[in-house]
Parts: structure tokens; sequence; C-alpha cells
């Protein structure tokens, strides 16, 4: 299915260079136990300070969740936090239990598939309209919808696989809807620019090709990539985004309009010469695996689902240092956002098929700012 037109309009510092991992950086998965507990508070958020988030000062807000996956907060501080695997959207707020306030129709959760991404407008206060990245019978695509109403799909047609699914969505500083795909176990689609596959996408809020794409009336604003699950903006309004490898390196990248990331043909550095654009972080994937990222003030945070820790990346004038090890006790770990009052929010992936499951898994922590 092609990508322009109609259809979509519905439609630097480096990380340690280690040895090679001997498992691949992608993020499968399998169904998970039914029946599982309904999500229970375990605590209240402290007040709310102005710093930079405070890492050894964590707080469980709750627990129970099965497979959680987007994280976005509505204007009033709520946050909204999607169950991969049973297409259920919970109300999450502090000193109370979730409620669930919608679930979206359609979704088939299948390996690393499932409800994936969460945004929300940021008109919200006017349109409602939440948007949500999820995997359907046929492919992948991005629908929009009020929490009481039905959902309108916005975009389609990105192929879909056991892996690879990219799905991550957010909204820039420029109130363009950007989304991160994969190249659903095929990397030639990456290369393809015919192919919303192996991608960043920029979207209008009614999903058409944004104005002044890379290429008009296209969606791609970057290609090359493997499996993008993390999108963040800097103070400036530079993106960068997070992205996993197969068996060498992971990567940070700092994305520019137009510009190829390499993949399949080149994994982490060494693509300049080639007319690719190097990442400026890299992992060896047993230590990253790098699905969320968020960036607050001028650290980059990231949350790594097989490295089962925290990074932080100092950051400055658009360039990452090197990165630091950190919360290394929770599992693995799948998304990191800030929320409204500085805090940053950060889930737990260990019921997803690939982590050890602890009591209470899985679970949101919140790290107050300071």
């Amino acid at each position: 299915m092609g990508i322009t037109g109609s259809v979509a309009r519905r439609r630097a510092a480096v990380a340690a260079l280690l040895l090679v991992g001997a498992v691949a950086g992608c993020d499968s998965g399998s169904e998970p136990e039914p029946d599982r507990a309904t999500a229970v508070v375990t605590g209240t958020a402290p007040s709310t300070p102005s710093g930079a988030p405070d890492l050894d000062a964590g707080q469980e807000i709750v627990r129970g969740i099965d497979v959680p996956w987007g994280l976005a907060f509505l204007p009033d501080g709520d946050a909204l936090v999607a169950e991969r695997d049973t297409g259920r959207i919970l109300r999450v707020r502090s000193g109370h239990a979730p409620e669930q306030v919608y679930r979206v129709p359609g979704v088939v959760a299948r390996g690393e598939g499932g409800l994936l991404g969460l945004a929300v407008a940021p008109d919200y206060a006017e349109t409602r309209y939440v948007y949500a990245y999820f995997t359907a019978a046929d492919d992948n695509r991005i629908v929009r919808f009020r929490l009481d109403g039905q959902p309108e799909v916005i975009f389609d047609g990105i192929a879909k696989a056991g892996n690879h699914n990219g799905g991550r969505i957010a909204f820039g500083p420029d109130g363009m809807l950007y989304a991160g795909t994969g190249d659903a176990a095929q990397g030639n689609r990456s290369q393809d620019p015919a192919s919303p596959n192996g991608k960043i996408l920029r979207l209008t809020p009614d999903g058409a090709p944004a104005p002044g794409n890379p290429t008009p009336g296209s969606p791609v604003y970057s290609l090359g990539h493997r499996n993008v699950q993390g999108l963040a903006w800097d103070r400036a309004g530079r993106l960068f985004a997070a992205e996993f490898g197969q068996n060498t390196f992971d990567e940070i990248n700092l994305i520019e309009p137009g510009r190829n990331y390499g993949w399949p043909a080149v994994e982490g550095m060494g693509g300049t010469d080639r007319g690719f654009t190097d990442p400026q972080v890299i992992w060896k994937p047993a230590d990253a695996s790098p699905s969320g990222i968020a960036i607050s003030g001028d650290t980059l945070y990231v949350a790594a689902l097989r490295g089962e820790r925290l990074w932080t990346v100092p950051l400055h004038d658009g360039t990452l240092g090197a990165p630091q090890a950190h919360v290394r006790d929770l599992g693995r770990l799948r998304t990191v956002v800030v929320a409204p009052d500085g805090a940053l929010w950060l889930t737990t992936s260990n019921t997803d098929g690939r982590g050890d499951v602890r009591a209470g898994d899985d679970r949101i922590i919140r790290f107050p700012a300071q």
C-alpha cells in the first residue's frame, strides 16, 4: 500500500564499545498470563518541585498493569496508559485507583504488536483528541478518538510483523504528529522511500503528510531506521530518536529532515562515507535495547529493556555526552516521560513475555522534580 495521497490522509560521545551481543536487540514478546490483577494504587505523589528529576526518590504510583506501553499526559496532569495486549487505556492519577477510560477496538496483540504509543493532541482542550498507534489484523495504524467516541483511522498501511513494529508517537514543537516505525523484520523497507516502514513519519493532526517534509506529499521525515521506539525534543526543538540495533549496536540519533540513518547497510557508526548519518550514542544491545526516551533540561533519559536500567545522557547544544546507568532494580524498562510538573514517570515491562516477572509487575514509578 502506498504512503502518499488519500491513503496517508486516512491513514559526539559514544557509549563504551563493548563486545557484540549474542542476542539481537529487538523486543519480541509473547502473550501474557491471563487474568492479571487490576492495577492498584500503592502511593501518592509528593508535592510539586521545579528542578531536575530526583532519581534517588522514586515512588511507585501503580502496580499490576498488563504490559504498559504508551503513556501520555492530559492537560490536568492525569496520565493515560496503554496496555499492549488488552487494548485498554487506563487513566492514572496519584491517590486514585487506575480507571479504564477506553478500549481501542481491533487491536491484535501478537509478539511485539498490540496497543503501542499514545499521544494527546496539543489542542486537547478544544478537540478532546487522543491518538494511538496499534497493530491491527492487517497492518499497524494510527487512530484518533475522543474518550467517549469511536476511533477514526488517520494513517494505515504500516506493515506489521511479530517484531519491529515501532510504535512511538508524539507531537512535536511544531504541532505535527511524529511516528517511529519499524522495518517489520524486512530491512529493505527501511531504504524504500515508498514504504512507511523503517522511518520517522511527520504528519498533520489529520494524518496527511505534513507541510515542509523533505519530499512534498510524502509523510517520510527520515529513513534508514530499524525499529524506532523513542522520540524526544530538546529545548531548541531538535529531535532525538532511540533505535534498536540487531546484534551489534543500539543507537540514539539526532534526527534531521531527509537524512538516511543507514539500516540495513550500517549498524552503529561508520556510515558517513557512504552518505549515511551516524548516531551520537551507541551501546551493545545487552546493555540497552532502548525504547522510550525523554528530555528534561540538559539530560536525555533512556528506558532500556534488555539492559534493565535507566540511562542518563548529558545534552549540550544538540550533542550528547557519555551515558550513565541508573535505576537498575526494576527489570525491563519501556517508557519514560516527563510529566507536566517536571517529574519523571517510568514504566516497567516485565510482563511482556521476555522479563522476569516480580510481585506487583508491571508498575509505574514516579521520580519527583527537585
